[in-house]
């Protein structure tokens, strides 16, 4: 993963609430868990992470033992790279698990399958299937040579195809390559178990196809992680520059133009002060679809982002009307270019939904952006919905 390559530890206030599962697991290891109030007003049950490795947070999350996530803080651009790798560890963890659960649901319905099915009904291998980890461990460990054999088959077609496409450059290979491999390396054991079972048996040409074609899918979906990570960043900064603006009026009254101070590093600073100082902090949550028993939700992500903000419907309005722009004309590279100078910042995270939108329509992941707000505390809410 390529988030993960960055920075093998990320340095961020971390709140992870727990599932049923993820709770008995850090209970039965004498881990204390933490209660918390999140920006919703909601009081959960978890762990709280300040410095932590992003293999071992998607790990947490592959084996369902992660149900929401939640940083706040009043500065992010010192920690930009950090959030950007954090949402993208979020977003792969989720397209890992749902590329294993469709291959699970297409193996069992391949016909060499469904023939071991009808002439071995007491071993039947279908969605009710349970067989102990330990056990499949064991069972995988004495078939190491067939599992290399099945990934290189699956795998090679797809590489040439890689290395034969002329409008990738070779960057963008190699991430494409490695990317392939990461989703194999994430398949459960159960489905090695299933190819393994059917290597080279009669109609084992069926799963290879299922699997490539599963690979080709979700290589697409993997683009949506980077561009929700800028997307979120820029929602991110946009609100820490609202927040800011607030506190620059306040402490230097009298002054026409609050943009110069909050872009001077040592009035800047001053001013990040102040708002650490009076605990006004910007919140960001990622809230993971259910688990397995939660039909329909199991690839959904919602991300939410909390601040306090005078001008709600003013932003709402903006977030609306930029949703709604035509901008099939111009890249996103061309618009980058073509921004004005010192215009960098609500525009640029404004439009950028439209193109986020546009993403996501090309890889059949669902997408919506919602404005609201919580009367009672006064909080602005900006939600981005994903069913991958």
């Amino acid at each position: 993963m390529c988030a993960s390559g960055k920075k093998f530890y990320l340095d961020l206030p971390l709140k992870v609430v727990l599932t049923e599962e993820g709770a008995s697991h850090f209970i039965s290891h004498k881990k204390k868990l933490l209660r918390f109030r999140l920006a919703d007003n909601q009081e959960e049950y978890g762990i709280s992470m300040d410095h932590f490795s992003p293999m071992s947070l998607q790990n947490m999350i592959l084996v369902d033992y992660i149900s929401k996530l939640e940083i706040s803080m009043s500065e992010f651009v010192s920690h930009r790279q950090e959030i950007m790798d954090l949402s993208k560890v979020i977003v792969y963890s989720i397209l890992y698990k749902q590329f294993d659960r469709e291959i699970f649901a297409a193996l069992i319905q391949c016909d060499c399958v469904r023939h071991h099915n009808r002439t071995n009904p007491g071993k039947l291998i279908d969605e009710r299937t349970q067989i102990p980890e330990k056990q499949l461990k064991n069972h995988l460990a004495l078939k190491d040579n067939i599992i290399q054999s099945a990934r290189q088959a699956i795998l090679e077609p797809i590489w040439q195809t890689i290395m034969a496409n002329t409008d990738y450059s070779p960057e963008e290979k190699n991430i494409y390559l490695l990317m392939t491999e990461k989703f194999l390396n994430r398949l459960s054991l159960m489905n090695w178990y299933i190819i393994t079972k059917f290597y080279k048996a009669d109609g084992f040409t069926q799963i290879l196809s299922v699997i490539r074609q599963a690979l080709s899918r979700y290589m697409d979906k993997s683009k949506v992680a980077e561009y929700i990570s800028v997307m979120v960043m820029e929602l991110a900064l946009n609100s820490e520059n609202t927040n800011m603006r607030k506190a620059a009026r306040q402490l230097y009254q009298g002054i026409d133009n609050y943009e110069t101070l909050i872009y001077d590093p040592e009035i800047r600073q001053k001013i990040i002060q102040e708002l650490i100082r009076k605990h006004e902090v910007v919140f960001l949550s990622w809230k993971i679809g259910g688990g397995s028993t939660s039909i329909g939700k199991q690839g959904s992500l919602n991300i939410t982002l909390y601040n306090k903000d005078d001008e709600f419907q003013e932003v709402k309005e903006n977030i609306e009307n930029k949703m709604a722009a035509d901008l099939n004309k111009k890249s996103l590279i061309d618009f980058y270019r073509q921004m004005p100078e010192g215009q960098e910042g609500t525009d640029l995270g404004l439009y950028y939904l439209s193109y986020l939108d546009d993403a996501c329509k090309k890889v059949n992941v669902k997408f919506e952006s919602l404005v609201n707000q919580f009367t009672a505390s006064d909080l602005t809410v900006i939600s981005l919905k994903f069913n991958f």
